[in-house]
């Protein structure tokens, strides 16, 4: 189980003394805004009266009843309720937006303008304020569209590689494109922090659902731009490497990931297949994924003859990359025996309230994660007040 302290040898946590006021809802910007306070800062979760969407985005439902969706992205910070609607609620959202170090959001572009709450009008006060906008689409011509995921795998060219080539085109499992922005809008807002500390200037961190994907099709993306043709879907094989899918076999599904011809004279020896490695057809990985539904065929016949699970043993020690198909509990379990401490259970230390977490992926040899409350009910933290910052008084050195 992943430790709950933040601050081992001594040192404190890397964003202590940084106060984020979090206006975004869904998940890329929460995901952002709760891995930030994994790390000491103070979040501050702004909802409308009726509060973030995902509260309502249920089943399944943990132990208390809190919707997974919105609990898997909010821990580690205090809610409150302003109806930016009313003048009472857009003045406590301002006081809140004074008080702190960076602002998150995820409106359309726009709708913060229309409240005072934008960065142009923020930063004339706070030119030192840090502010993140995540948008579907970006500022311009694009502003008006939705920004769901879904839709962005769509638009953005995910779904056409995702897939099989005789099926449908599919989304990925989970709405990568919003963890993806939500990823780059953490790494946007460290180095505007950085920046901040250096010389006591903020500026604006503008990310989009379609930018980070666009950038995350990498080699796919990188091959259209250089070809003008667009990839297709190939199932769970690679554009470029053969063996590189998934296989049946006599119990499971096994995964192999042959990357160079070492791998795959290893792989051809363990199947008993000595004779297909030697076939001119076979000898490159140029000439495998050339042939690679005749390679597919034969390697799935000689994988009939054992599991998933055996096979993966046999090939590992030979030196292939190779794995069964886990499901998520598996996944799990494979992860906390080797050492990884995937969950954490969190305890409230003012309600007793408890909560199984997913861990932050990032490790610091100097610092650790710390997960310090369970997501809050809506306005739960209703009237907590901060101290206004100015460029004078804002706190440094994060």
């Amino acid at each position: 189980m992943a430790s709950t302290q933040g601050s081992p040898n001594g040192l404190p946590q890397p964003l202590a003394g940084i106060r984020i006021a979090d206006f975004s809802r869904v998940l890329a910007g929460p995901l952002c805004s709760m891995m930030l306070a994994d790390y000491g800062a103070e979040v501050i979760k702004i909802e409308g009266p009726g509060g973030d969407d995902t509260r309502a985005w249920t089943p399944p439902v943990d132990a208390d009843g809190i919707g997974t969706y919105f609990a898997s992205v909010n821990r580690n910070k205090k809610s409150v309720v302003a109806d930016l609607k009313s003048d009472d609620g857009l003045d406590y959202a301002r006081a809140l937006v004074a008080g702190c170090d960076v602002v998150i959001e995820n409106f359309r572009p726009g709708v913060m303008a229309k409240f005072g709450l934008d960065y142009r009008t923020v930063s004339e006060g706070r030119p030192d304020i840090v502010y993140c906008s995540i948008s579907g689409f970006g500022a311009g011509a694009g502003a008006d569209l939705p920004g769901y995921d879904l839709l962005v795998q769509a638009l953005g060219g995910l779904m056409s590689i995702t897939g099989h080539p005789e099926g449908e085109p599919s989304k990925v499992g989970v709405a990568l494109v919003d963890v993806l922005a939500g990823q780059n809008a953490i790494a946007g807002i460290l180095m505007a922090l950085r920046v901040r500390d250096a010389t006591g200037v903020g500026q604006e961190v503008q990310v989009s659902l379609l930018s980070s994907l666009l950038a995350a099709l990498t080699n796919q993306g990188t091959a259209s731009l250089a070809t003008g043709d667009s990839p297709t879907r190939l199932g769970n094989a690679h554009p470029s490497i053969a063996p590189y899918e998934t296989f049946r076999t006599g119990g499971g599904t096994l995964a192999v990931a042959v990357g160079n011809d070492r791998q795959f004279a290893a792989l051809a020896s363990v199947l008993g297949l000595r004779a297909l490695h030697q076939q001119a057809r076979f000898l490159t990985n140029e000439r495998r994924v050339a042939s690679r539904e005749e390679l597919r065929i034969a390697i799935e016949a000689a994988l009939g003859a054992d599991t998933a699970a055996s096979w993966q043993r046999k090939l590992l020690a030979a030196g292939v990359p190779a794995g069964a198909v886990n499901s998520v509990g598996e996944a799990f379990k494979l992860a906390e025996s080797l050492g990884l401490e995937p969950s954490v259970v969190v305890t409230d230390p003012a309600t007793g309230r408890t909560s199984r977490q997913l861990t932050n992926p990032i490790r610091l040899s100097a610092a650790a994660p710390s997960y310090r409350q369970v997501p809050p009910a809506l306005g739960e933290h209703q009237g907590f007040t901060f101290d206004v910052r100015s460029p004078d008084t804002a706190e440094k050195g994060v």
